[in-house]
């Protein structure tokens, strides 16, 4: 059993279900499968915690500072919720983009960490959030059980379960397990920095002052900006503006709220600036995206 096995998996549920572009989303309700025919523009979105695993084609994906390119046969780790623009750089009808994405459950993260040997406790010393891995075989055969465990309800409630906590154990000690690893300790730059963005993201609309911030996680303001920048490849102020802009454009796609509601909602005090920096953001102004999705 090898990556060609994986690949063939998910392209025969893609074409059972009918899906020839987009995302096919599994039983399991978190897992999804993504299948694109040619490249894309850039995109913005938010990374949760997950891994991505690329099976066929590549893709880019990065913040205002960092940039990586994942190709078949590597995963993406993603330790905390980034807001991130990516864009599918080698896809063709014949031979399309492929890749599954398999969300990361920090509570089973937290609950296999005291396993985890001594030895590996130094693995990835990279502070950003996003890691680039090969995908190894026995990775690749667990995420197989996975899928195919969860076709029928006795085994999804029952195997699963235990396949999915092989997954992550796997990740934990795996090539970059350290940046999971730093993420669950407590009292460190890592766990602080995920604190912080947690904060922010529980309320948009809340003005962010850093120093406050800072010194509620227990850090100085100059260490927690360098660190922040490090760990999300943002400074905190654009971190919060990026997921605004990405919560408002949601909003915009699935709500019949004013734009002006949208731009109170996400803490703007400016329909106009938030126009402004939304069109800067997404090359069009608010109103034109909404009758572009609309349209389409």
């Amino acid at each position: 059993m090898g990556p060609q096995a994986l690949l063939d998996y998910v392209l025969a549920r893609l074409d059972r279900s009918g899906v020839t572009e987009g995302v096919l989303r599994c039983e399991d309700g978190g897992a999804v499968f993504l299948i694109h025919p040619t490249t894309t523009q850039h995109d913005a979105n938010v990374y949760r915690p997950l891994l991505c695993a690329v099976l066929q084609g590549a893709k880019e994906v990065g913040t205002s500072t960092r940039t990586l390119t994942v190709r078949a046969g590597q995963s993406l780790i993603v330790s905390n919720a980034l807001p991130v623009v990516s864009r599918i750089t080698e896809a063709t009808p014949d031979h399309p983009y492929v890749a599954l994405v398999f969300p990361l459950d920090l509570d089973v993260l937290r609950a296999l960490a005291p396993g985890v040997p001594q030895s590996s406790a130094n693995h990835g010393s990279d502070p950003f959030s996003i890691c680039l891995t090969p995908t190894d075989d026995d990775l690749e055969a667990a995420l197989l059980r996975y899928f195919c465990q969860c076709k029928t309800e006795e085994e999804r409630h029952m195997l699963a379960p235990i396949t999915a906590r092989e997954i992550h154990a796997r990740l934990l000690i795996g090539q970059h397990g350290g940046t999971l690893q730093k993420l669950l300790w407590h009292e460190n730059t890592a766990s602080r920095i995920f604190v912080a963005t947690s904060e922010i993201r529980s309320d948009l609309g809340k003005p962010l002052v850093v120093r406050e911030l800072a010194a509620r996680v227990g850090m100085s303001s100059s260490a927690f900006f360098e660190q922040f920048k490090a760990v999300t490849g943002n400074s905190p102020l654009q971190y919060q503006k990026d997921l605004r802009l990405l919560h408002a454009r949601n909003e915009l796609q699935t709500t019949g709220a004013k734009v002006s509601e949208i731009a109170y909602g996400v803490g703007y005090q400016s329909p106009a600036q938030f126009s402004r920096e939304y069109a800067r953001k997404f090359g069009c102004s608010p109103r034109q995206d909404r009758t572009a999705e609309v349209v389409q």
